[in-house]
């Protein structure tokens, strides 16, 4: 299965079970004040489709380096001693296809969001998925 299916199945079958994720791309590309060649030839070379950005600068998306593909929240119902409220709970699904690993700054970041109470695992199929949420949320919830 490819990256994209796996990630759209994933946030399918979340979605069923209390969970919103959205898709996480981080990157760089470039932004700045566009110039569109009109008239003579100067001495810039431009072909066509070719697009000249002046006074570029860097623009990063996404979260961070090591966020997972896939952020959200996972909806859950607070116990009667949590004074009976809905809260939303911080969740990250870092998709892996194959035998992919996830990197040392994914491992970091899911670490960390279980760290501070959140949601965050790996997964490798859609029905993995919403069992190894539940069970991430049982532990993080039994550590504090």
């Amino acid at each position: 299965m490819k990256e994209g299916s796996l990630l759209h199945r994933l946030a399918l079958a979340t979605s069923d079970h209390g969970a919103r994720l959205f898709r996480n791309n981080t990157g760089t590309g470039w932004t700045g004040d566009a110039y569109i060649h009109r008239g003579p030839p100067r001495n810039i070379q431009i072909g066509n489709g070719d697009v000249l950005i002046r006074r570029a600068r860097p623009l990063h998306a996404g979260l961070c380096v090591g966020s997972p593909d896939l952020v959200g929240w996972q909806q859950i119902t607070v116990t009667p001693e949590m004074v009976g409220k809905r809260v939303s709970v911080f969740a990250g699904v870092e998709a892996k296809t194959g035998r992919l690993k996830p990197t040392v700054e994914q491992q970091s970041f899911l670490a960390a969001v279980n760290h501070a109470g959140g949601v965050a695992i790996i997964a490798r199929e859609d029905t993995d998925a919403v069992s190894e949420i539940s069970i991430q949320f049982a532990k993080n919830l039994a550590a504090q």
